[in-house]
């Protein structure tokens, strides 16, 4: 018996499928693959001496620190933004949604220049921490802050949408049957939200992990103290050492790759979860 198929509703399947995977292999495998072939030059025992070295595990540990940090900084007060933005209406809402794409519209230089002068010793807020002992500019603390800033968009305009979507009527429900305000986000909210929320803190991570220009002007780049990786990276290069710089940032992406893999495998596995509910 003859099977005829049948015709797609929409046309031109096979030509835009070949030119998205055309566009895919140009823009992110290839230069993927070349960095793989590049750091694959030296050897495993190169490699692996490469990027065990003190400097080098110290700069992974600590990129993965701060980027873990500012994730968790960014999911309350990213939500709690999201949140205010689409429930409430107040005069000069539209500038403070716009401000929320600042980070992504300023160059991270000009990012990093201005939080480092505000947080300096001699900076606005810096002086007010300076008589206590307390130095925030060029620290951790520094570099925490400023993958903060840049990486908070992520979080506010992934669950924004989520939020409007959903209607005030459940919380209000909630909040008739005599639900107080916790119980209300936990029980209401943060299902509809959780999904929302993993796929920014992985978007976020990812960027915060690769962050560098907003963050070598308030880190102070202290080997073993404030040295971030992708300066590690930088050094690398400027020493015309390129396989060893490949070899660093292929471990940074293996990384990188594990951790948006779990995050992602926690997300289908919420959503799996929610389609079986309902």
């Amino acid at each position: 018996m003859l099977l005829l198929k049948t015709p797609s509703v929409l046309p031109g399947f096979k030509t835009s499928l070949g030119l998205t995977v055309l566009c895919l292999s140009l823009l992110v495998v290839l230069p993927f693959a070349m960095m793989a072939v590049k750091a694959g030059e030296i050897g495993w025992t190169a490699f692996w001496q490469t990027i065990s070295e003190p400097n080098v595990l110290a700069a992974v540990w600590l990129s993965l620190r701060m980027s873990f940090y500012a994730m968790l900084t960014n999911i309350v007060f990213g939500t709690l933004v999201a949140w205010v933005l689409v429930r409430y209406e107040f005069p000069g809402k539209s500038l403070v949604n716009a401000l929320v794409d600042l980070p992504f519209a300023l160059p991270t230089a000009v990012t990093g220049i201005a939080l480092a002068t505000l947080y300096a010793p001699q900076g606005w807020i810096g002086s007010l921490f300076a008589p206590l002992g307390i130095k925030i500019a060029f620290t951790p603390v520094g570099i925490w802050i400023a993958l903060v800033v840049v990486s908070l968009p992520f979080i506010v305009r992934s669950v924004q949408p989520v939020l409007e979507e959903l209607s005030a009527e459940y919380e209000e429900a909630a909040a008739t049957l005599g639900a107080n305000r916790l119980t209300v986000f936990r029980r209401v909210l943060l299902p509809e939200i959780t999904p929302a929320l993993l796929t920014g803190a992985g978007m976020m991570f990812a960027r915060a992990t690769g962050e560098y220009g907003s963050v070598i002007f308030i880190a102070g780049n202290i080997p073993m103290v404030s040295e971030i990786l992708p300066l590690i990276i930088t050094g690398k290069l400027e020493q015309f050492d390129v396989q060893g710089a490949s070899a660093v940032a292929l471990f940074m992406l293996m990384i990188s790759f594990a951790i948006l893999f779990l995050l992602n495998a926690g997300q289908w596995a919420l959503s799996k979860r929610a389609g079986a509910k309902a």
